[in-house]
């Protein structure tokens, strides 16, 4: 799912911006002008002109363009005009919203505190105040509790999208490497589909090629034979290779070779001459499908290593087990080498044996003793 672009439009959110603070600079001028009107300031013996105290509201409508930049600093230098000035109200109620936004809720609250505070002291200065004190106190804390609960629930909000957003784009972030991930997977896995094919089926057409070379000259239905069987096998590799590729496209992929198979496989590995001595004591239901799959592969291998690196091209091969006892693989051939040598080239086959047994949560083990290579694979089997 393609998830909506994070990154703002600054020029937008500028624009936006600047008209947000200009409305903010009326509405507060506008209220300050209103409580010039209807409070104490033209009252007989308010503290200041109420030309001076419309100054002060003005001045401090005026200092809200910097809100963004220095909310707490405005708020701060704000608030103590609230003592003698009721016309700074608006700019004050104004400064705390923004510093409830932008600030640590306890250092604007103690603001807010104080504002309320400076109401009294307003009230005080007063020569003869129209209104009690209380009634001065209770519009002060319903404005200032107003500015900073609004405040505080805009910065909840924000943290809110913000982890959302923050979370959304971890989550794409965590599916594109689960899909690369699942992608590395399946190349891998066609990797070792086609390492097997390959290999096994280029084993046989060089064995029958190496055959017809050794002998030098041979009979016209010797060659007729070799050629066919060499055919066959670049047929069947090629087959088998386009059902391995092909499960990548649209087509539903073709069923992969299992355990009862394994007859084939031998009998194709003695067609191309090998001694083939193998021995099936798995029950007639055998085991699961997937189970069998990698008992083909790692045979297969076995027999593949056999040819290509043995002494001579015979195997012998032993596949037994049985539910709640596991499933264990034995391929044996002649080897005058080191226990190293099956690895040479490009080391895939022991390595992609060595990786399925470990998916199928299993054991593999190869040694060389008494000249001879000896390949087992456990693998488990539940009951």
């Amino acid at each position: 799912m393609q998830l909506p672009s994070l990154v703002p439009d600054n020029r937008g959110t500028a624009t936006r911006n600047r008209l947000i603070g200009g409305i903010a600079i009326v509405l507060a001028f506008g209220y300050g002008s209103m409580m010039v009107k209807v409070g104490d300031a033209q009252a007989p013996g308010a503290f200041l002109p109420w030309q001076v105290d419309l100054l002060i509201g003005l001045l401090g409508a005026l200092a809200l363009v910097v809100r963004r930049r220095h909310p707490f600093v405005l708020a701060t230098a704000l608030v103590p005009f609230g003592g003698i000035s009721v016309a700074v109200g608006g700019a004050i109620a104004v400064a705390l919203f923004t510093a409830a936004v932008r600030c640590r809720p306890r250092s604007v609250l103690i603001l807010g505190v104080v504002n309320v505070v400076t109401g009294l002291l307003y009230y005080f200065l007063q020569g003869d105040p129209p209104y009690d004190a209380w009634i001065d106190a209770l519009v002060r804390i319903f404005v200032t509790g107003s500015a900073l609960g609004w405040g505080f629930f805009i910065q909840s909000y924000r943290e809110l999208t913000t982890s959302l957003r923050e979370r959304a784009a971890r989550l794409e972030a965590e599916q594109e490497l689960r899909e690369d991930r699942a992608r590395l997977t399946e190349r891998a896995r066609i990797s070792r589909e086609m390492h097997d094919v390959i290999a096994h089926r280029m084993s046989l057409i060089s064995l029958h090629a190496g055959a017809l070379e050794v002998r030098g000259q041979v009979t016209p239905e010797e060659l007729s034979i070799a050629s066919a069987a060499i055919r066959t096998s670049a047929h069947e590799a090629l087959e088998e290779l386009r059902a391995v590729v092909g499960a990548q496209s649209a087509r539903p992929e073709p069923p992969q070779p299992g355990l009862a198979d394994m007859n084939d496989l031998v009998e194709s590995a003695r067609e191309a001459g090998m001694t083939v001595d193998y021995t099936n004591g798995v029950p007639a239901d055998g085991p699961p499908v997937v189970l069998g799959r990698a008992a083909y592969r790692i045979v297969q291998e076995g027999l593949t290593n056999a040819r290509k690196h043995g002494s001579g091209p015979a195997a012998r091969v032993r596949v037994a087990g049985e539910a709640g006892h596991g499933l264990r693989i034995t391929v044996i051939n002649p080897f005058s080498g080191t226990p190293e040598a099956p690895s040479t080239g490009n080391g895939l086959g022991l390595v992609g044996i060595r990786e399925r047994v470990g998916l199928a949560g299993g054991d593999v083990r190869y040694t060389t003793d008494d000249g001879e290579f000896r390949l087992e694979a456990e693998l488990p089997w539940p009951a």
